[in-house]
C-alpha cells in the first residue's frame, strides 16, 4: 500500500511538472504580441556594422550567456536565442525586451544599459541568426510585413 501511494504522488508531481513545462514552453515567444508597434518598427542604427555586433558580442557574453549560453543555444531551461522565432522577430522586438525584459519568465530588464549598448547586442543576435542561404527568409522591411519580418 505504501508504494502504491508513493508512485501515484511520483506520477502525480511528474505530470504537475510536465504540464508546466509545457505551459511555458507553449507561452516562449508570448511577449512578441505585448510589443507596441511603434517599437517593433525601430530600425537598429548598428544593423550590419560589423564592429557594433562585435561590441554587441562581448556585451552579450558579459550580460547574457550566464542564462542564455555562451553560444545562445539556452540553459537552464531559458530559450535558445537561436532559432526561428529570433530570425522571425524585427530588430524593434529585440530592442523592446531588452530594455522591459519580462520578469515573471525570468528575463530581466537591461533598461540600465544604455539604449547603444541594447542596440549592439540586438546586432549581434542577428549574427547568430543569419537568413538561411538560398531561402527567401531575407530582412524586409516592417512596413512590408506589417511590422514581422
Amino acid at each position: 500500500m505504501k508504494g502504491r501511494v508513493f508512485s501515484s504522488a511520483a506520477l502525480i508531481a511528474a505530470m504537475l511538472v510536465l504540464g508546466s513545462v509545457l505551459c511555458f514552453a507553449k507561452d516562449y515567444g508570448a511577449w512578441l504580441k505585448k510589443v507596441p508597434q511603434e517599437d517593433r518598427e525601430r530600425v537598429n542604427p548598428y544593423a550590419g556594422k560589423p564592429e557594433a555586433a562585435a561590441a554587441g558580442a562581448n556585451l552579450y557574453h558579459t550580460n547574457c550567456a550566464k542564462c542564455h549560453g555562451e553560444n545562445a543555444e539556452g540553459r537552464d531551461g531559458r530559450p535558445s536565442l537561436r532559432s526561428e522565432q529570433m530570425r522571425n522577430a524585427t530588430d524593434g522586438d529585440l530592442a523592446w525586451i531588452l530594455k522591459n525584459g519580462q520578469m515573471f519568465k525570468g528575463m530581466p530588464s537591461w533598461g540600465g544599459l544604455p539604449e547603444q549598448e541594447r542596440w549592439q547586442i540586438v546586432a549581434y543576435l542577428r549574427t547568430l541568426n543569419p537568413p538561411e542561404s538560398g531561402s527567401s527568409n531575407s530582412p524586409v522591411s516592417a512596413h512590408e510585413t506589417g511590422g514581422r519580418r
